[in-house]
């Protein structure tokens, strides 16, 4: 199997005749970690799966546009990354306008729906700290992803996110405060 080299594909997008295969390639290479990352965020594989197409029609669109300037995964997780804080902040409205109430602290019944959902794993230590992750604000939660789950370093997050270094390890410093609070208070 050929290894994934970007600055091969990155010369093949941005020609004609090889530009589809190269996008495949990109699909191919980028679409588990993607799905992971927004899962992480949305919690739900319905809307992980969905964003993560939209993620790749509109990188699709506008790869005559990418320049470069930050690697592809980079560009691929912003765009990932912002579909997920659209798609939170149009269930935030809906819940506000729905139910009358705008309480990020709910985490919108997502314990029961980590509780049936297939792709969660049911283990207890794992549910306690999706149920966790959930509760947390969208912003914190996606940097909270970015970094425990997937490992990127803040300067990565910063690119994503157009987030200061500095901003993004307050957010994840609260963030692990908030699950350690919830971890014990659920063991």
């Amino acid at each position: 199997m050929k290894q994934y080299d970007e600055e091969d594909i990155i010369e093949r997008l941005r020609v004609d005749k090889t530009k589809r295969q190269a996008f495949a390639e990109v699909v191919n290479h980028y679409s588990r970690t993607l799905y992971w990352q927004v899962r992480h965020i949305v919690t739900n594989h319905e809307d992980a799966d969905d964003i993560v197409q939209n993620t790749f029609l509109k990188a699709w669109r506008n790869i005559d546009g990418f320049e470069g300037g930050a690697r592809l995964s980079t560009w691929l997780y912003r765009i990932a990354y912002n579909e997920s804080m659209t798609l939170l902040n149009q269930r935030k409205e809906t819940f506000s306008i729905d139910e009358g109430t705008e309480d990020e602290e709910d985490g919108g019944g997502y314990a029961m729906q980590l509780e049936s959902d297939e792709y969660v794993d049911g283990d207890k230590a794992q549910m306690i700290l999706q149920e966790a992750i959930a509760q947390l604000p969208a912003k914190q939660k996606a940097v909270f992803t970015m970094k425990y789950f997937n490992d990127m370093k803040y300067e990565d997050i910063s690119d994503v996110t157009g987030t200061t270094i500095g901003a993004l390890k307050a957010s994840y410093h609260l963030a692990v405060e908030k699950i350690t609070k919830y971890v014990r208070v659920r063991s």
